[in-house]
Protein backbone atom coordinates (compact mmCIF):
# COMPACT_ATOMS: atom_id res chain seq x y z
CA UNK A 1 0.00 0.00 0.00
CA UNK A 2 1.43 3.37 -1.03
CA UNK A 3 2.24 5.87 1.69
CA UNK A 4 0.26 9.12 1.77
CA UNK A 5 2.43 12.16 1.05
CA UNK A 6 3.08 14.28 4.16
CA UNK A 7 1.58 17.77 3.51
CA UNK A 8 4.26 19.56 5.57
CA UNK A 9 7.06 17.71 3.78
CA UNK A 10 5.40 18.43 0.44
CA UNK A 11 5.19 22.17 1.23
CA UNK A 12 8.86 22.21 2.24
CA UNK A 13 9.75 20.39 -0.97
CA UNK A 14 7.73 22.89 -3.03
CA UNK A 15 9.63 25.81 -1.48
CA UNK A 16 12.89 24.10 -2.45
CA UNK A 17 11.59 23.58 -5.99
CA UNK A 18 10.55 27.25 -6.29
CA UNK A 19 14.04 28.28 -5.18
CA UNK A 20 15.58 25.84 -7.66
CA UNK A 21 13.51 27.24 -10.52
CA UNK A 22 14.41 30.79 -9.50
CA UNK A 23 18.04 29.86 -10.05
CA UNK A 24 17.71 27.58 -13.08
CA UNK A 25 14.60 28.72 -14.92
CA UNK A 26 11.43 26.93 -15.84
CA UNK A 27 11.72 26.27 -19.56
CA UNK A 28 14.34 23.52 -19.15
CA UNK A 29 12.76 21.86 -16.09
CA UNK A 30 13.48 18.12 -15.98
CA UNK A 31 12.73 15.76 -13.11
CA UNK A 32 16.11 14.03 -12.95
CA UNK A 33 18.32 17.16 -12.68
CA UNK A 34 15.84 18.65 -10.21
CA UNK A 35 15.95 15.53 -8.03
CA UNK A 36 19.76 15.47 -8.14
CA UNK A 37 19.93 19.13 -7.12
CA UNK A 38 17.61 18.48 -4.19
CA UNK A 39 19.59 15.41 -3.15
CA UNK A 40 16.57 13.20 -3.80
CA UNK A 41 15.60 10.47 -6.20
CA UNK A 42 12.98 10.93 -8.89
CA UNK A 43 10.94 8.39 -6.94
CA UNK A 44 10.72 10.85 -4.03
CA UNK A 45 9.37 13.50 -6.41
CA UNK A 46 6.83 11.16 -7.97
CA UNK A 47 5.71 10.17 -4.47
CA UNK A 48 4.55 13.77 -3.99
CA UNK A 49 3.70 14.64 -7.61
CA UNK A 50 2.26 12.22 -10.15
CA UNK A 51 4.27 13.66 -13.03
CA UNK A 52 6.08 16.76 -14.27
CA UNK A 53 2.82 18.57 -15.04
CA UNK A 54 1.50 17.95 -11.52
CA UNK A 55 4.80 19.18 -10.07
CA UNK A 56 4.67 22.29 -12.24
CA UNK A 57 1.07 23.04 -11.26
CA UNK A 58 1.79 22.60 -7.55
CA UNK A 59 4.96 24.70 -7.79
CA UNK A 60 3.11 27.61 -9.41
CA UNK A 61 0.41 27.37 -6.75
CA UNK A 62 3.10 27.59 -4.08
CA UNK A 63 4.75 30.56 -5.79
CA UNK A 64 1.33 32.24 -5.94
CA UNK A 65 0.83 31.59 -2.21
CA UNK A 66 4.19 33.13 -1.38
CA UNK A 67 3.42 36.12 -3.61
CA UNK A 68 0.02 36.71 -1.95
CA UNK A 69 1.52 36.46 1.54
CA UNK A 70 4.14 39.03 0.62
CA UNK A 71 1.55 41.42 -0.85
CA UNK A 72 -0.58 41.17 2.30
CA UNK A 73 2.46 42.02 4.43
CA UNK A 74 3.19 45.28 2.62
CA UNK A 75 3.37 48.26 5.03
CA UNK A 76 0.98 51.14 4.40
CA UNK A 77 -1.47 49.06 2.38
CA UNK A 78 -4.43 50.01 4.58
CA UNK A 79 -4.25 53.71 3.75
CA UNK A 80 -1.19 55.13 5.46
CA UNK A 81 0.74 55.51 2.20
CA UNK A 82 -0.29 56.57 -1.28
CA UNK A 83 -0.76 53.87 -3.89
CA UNK A 84 2.24 55.28 -5.76
CA UNK A 85 4.41 54.97 -2.64
CA UNK A 86 3.42 51.31 -2.28
CA UNK A 87 4.13 50.65 -5.98
CA UNK A 88 7.59 52.15 -5.56
CA UNK A 89 8.28 50.17 -2.36
CA UNK A 90 7.19 46.99 -4.14
CA UNK A 91 9.55 47.75 -7.01
CA UNK A 92 12.48 48.38 -4.66
CA UNK A 93 11.82 45.12 -2.76
CA UNK A 94 11.40 42.95 -5.86
CA UNK A 95 14.61 44.27 -7.41
CA UNK A 96 16.86 43.77 -4.39
CA UNK A 97 19.75 41.53 -5.36
CA UNK A 98 18.50 38.62 -3.25
CA UNK A 99 15.00 38.82 -4.80
CA UNK A 100 16.02 39.15 -8.45
CA UNK A 101 15.89 35.39 -9.16
CA UNK A 102 12.21 35.24 -8.17
CA UNK A 103 11.45 38.39 -10.20
CA UNK A 104 13.08 36.79 -13.23
CA UNK A 105 11.17 33.54 -12.66
CA UNK A 106 7.86 35.40 -12.50
CA UNK A 107 8.60 37.09 -15.83
CA UNK A 108 9.60 33.77 -17.38
CA UNK A 109 6.36 32.15 -16.20
CA UNK A 110 4.26 35.00 -17.55
CA UNK A 111 6.09 34.87 -20.88
CA UNK A 112 5.55 31.12 -21.21
CA UNK A 113 1.88 31.51 -20.23
CA UNK A 114 1.40 34.31 -22.79
CA UNK A 115 2.97 32.06 -25.43
CA UNK A 116 0.59 29.22 -24.56
CA UNK A 117 3.46 26.96 -23.48
CA UNK A 118 2.33 26.05 -19.98
CA UNK A 119 -0.16 23.33 -20.97
CA UNK A 120 -3.13 25.22 -19.57
CA UNK A 121 -1.39 26.08 -16.29
CA UNK A 122 -2.04 29.81 -15.86
CA UNK A 123 -0.44 31.32 -12.78
CA UNK A 124 -2.51 33.66 -10.61
CA UNK A 125 0.37 36.09 -10.12
CA UNK A 126 -0.96 38.68 -12.56
CA UNK A 127 -4.52 38.44 -11.23
CA UNK A 128 -3.22 38.72 -7.66
CA UNK A 129 -1.30 41.89 -8.49
CA UNK A 130 -4.34 43.39 -10.20
CA UNK A 131 -6.64 42.50 -7.28
CA UNK A 132 -4.11 43.88 -4.79
CA UNK A 133 -3.80 47.26 -6.51
CA UNK A 134 -7.55 47.43 -7.13
CA UNK A 135 -8.07 46.87 -3.40
CA UNK A 136 -5.63 49.65 -2.52
CA UNK A 137 -7.48 52.02 -4.83
CA UNK A 138 -10.89 50.99 -3.50
CA UNK A 139 -9.74 51.55 0.10
CA UNK A 140 -8.76 55.10 -0.85
CA UNK A 141 -12.18 55.91 -2.21
CA UNK A 142 -11.71 55.19 -5.91
CA UNK A 143 -14.94 53.84 -7.49
CA UNK A 144 -14.80 50.19 -8.59
CA UNK A 145 -14.77 50.75 -12.36
CA UNK A 146 -12.02 53.37 -12.07
CA UNK A 147 -10.07 51.18 -9.65
CA UNK A 148 -10.08 48.23 -12.07
CA UNK A 149 -9.05 50.42 -15.01
CA UNK A 150 -6.25 52.19 -13.11
CA UNK A 151 -5.00 48.92 -11.64
CA UNK A 152 -4.91 47.23 -15.05
CA UNK A 153 -2.97 50.09 -16.60
CA UNK A 154 -0.59 50.50 -13.64
CA UNK A 155 0.20 46.77 -13.47
CA UNK A 156 0.80 46.50 -17.22
CA UNK A 157 3.14 49.50 -17.16
CA UNK A 158 4.90 48.21 -14.03
CA UNK A 159 5.48 44.76 -15.51
CA UNK A 160 6.73 46.26 -18.77
CA UNK A 161 9.15 48.58 -16.98
CA UNK A 162 10.44 45.73 -14.83
CA UNK A 163 10.98 43.55 -17.90
CA UNK A 164 12.80 46.47 -19.54
CA UNK A 165 15.16 46.83 -16.56
CA UNK A 166 15.80 43.09 -16.25
CA UNK A 167 16.53 42.93 -19.98
CA UNK A 168 18.64 46.06 -20.46
CA UNK A 169 20.03 46.79 -17.00
CA UNK A 170 19.41 50.50 -17.63
CA UNK A 171 18.18 51.35 -14.14
CA UNK A 172 18.35 55.16 -14.30
CA UNK A 173 16.27 55.45 -17.48
CA UNK A 174 13.71 52.88 -16.40
CA UNK A 175 13.30 54.21 -12.88
CA UNK A 176 12.74 57.73 -14.19
CA UNK A 177 9.81 56.26 -16.11
CA UNK A 178 8.68 54.39 -12.97
CA UNK A 179 8.72 57.65 -11.00
CA UNK A 180 6.49 59.20 -13.65
CA UNK A 181 4.14 56.19 -13.46
CA UNK A 182 3.94 56.55 -9.67
CA UNK A 183 3.05 60.23 -10.04
CA UNK A 184 0.42 59.45 -12.66
CA UNK A 185 -1.21 56.81 -10.46
CA UNK A 186 -1.43 59.14 -7.47
CA UNK A 187 -2.83 61.84 -9.76
CA UNK A 188 -5.47 59.44 -11.10
CA UNK A 189 -6.42 58.49 -7.55
CA UNK A 190 -6.82 62.14 -6.52
CA UNK A 191 -8.90 62.89 -9.63
CA UNK A 192 -11.16 59.85 -9.17
CA UNK A 193 -11.77 60.65 -5.48
CA UNK A 194 -12.49 64.31 -6.30
CA UNK A 195 -14.95 63.32 -9.03
CA UNK A 196 -16.71 60.81 -6.76
CA UNK A 197 -16.60 62.13 -3.18
CA UNK A 198 -17.92 59.84 -0.47
CA UNK A 199 -21.40 60.60 0.81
Amino acid sequence: MARTADPARRAELLDQIVDYLAGHGLSTLSMRPLAEHLGKTTRVLTHHFADKEALLSATMERLDERHRAWLRAQPGRTGADSVGTIIRATWDWQLREENLPIARLVHEIEGLAAGGRLAGQVPRLLADRSEFVTGLLRERGVPEADAVRISTLANAAYAGLQADLLTTGERERVEQALDQLVGLVDGWVAEAVQDHPKD
